[in-house]
């Protein structure tokens, strides 16, 4: 049986195109400001439900920062890694034909199968690094 997607509400509307602006990741409680500057009455818990429903949907990317905080970029589809910066937050999508290549081999090695993987990269950017 196929799960039903919900209607939208205008509120999950509004969080998905906050979301949908933001070049970069971003955490519930900046997206929430946003939405509060831009008049919108969304509360916090609506924000994270949707985010947490977009995020099972594969809609958008979720990266976990070195405080635990979740944070959250709509994405392009298909299978891809970030190089993400620990001081602005700016993200990059990157492909790793090594990291793939890498993880199969390692998961042949010890009898995986139907595995996955995440892998971002932190660092800082040039914008950044000129400071």
């Amino acid at each position: 049986m196929t799960p039903t997607r919900r209607r939208q509400t205008r509120q999950q509307a509004a969080v998905a195109a906050a979301l949908q602006e933001v070049q970069d990741f971003s955490s519930a409680q900046e997206l929430h400001a946003r939405l509060r500057e831009a008049g919108d009455s969304v509360g916090l818990a609506t924000v994270y439900r949707t985010l947490t429903g977009l995020a099972e949907a594969g809609e958008v990317d979720v990266l976990r920062t070195d405080e635990g905080e979740a944070i959250y970029r709509m994405c392009s589809t298909g299978h891809h890694h970030h190089l993400v910066c620990r001081e602005c937050g700016r993200a990059v999508e990157v492909e790793g034909p090594a990291v793939e290549r890498w993880t199969d081999q390692v998961a042949a090695e010890h009898g995986f199968t139907d595995v996955s993987h995440t892998l971002e990269i932190f660092g800082t950017c040039a914008e950044c690094a000129r400071g």
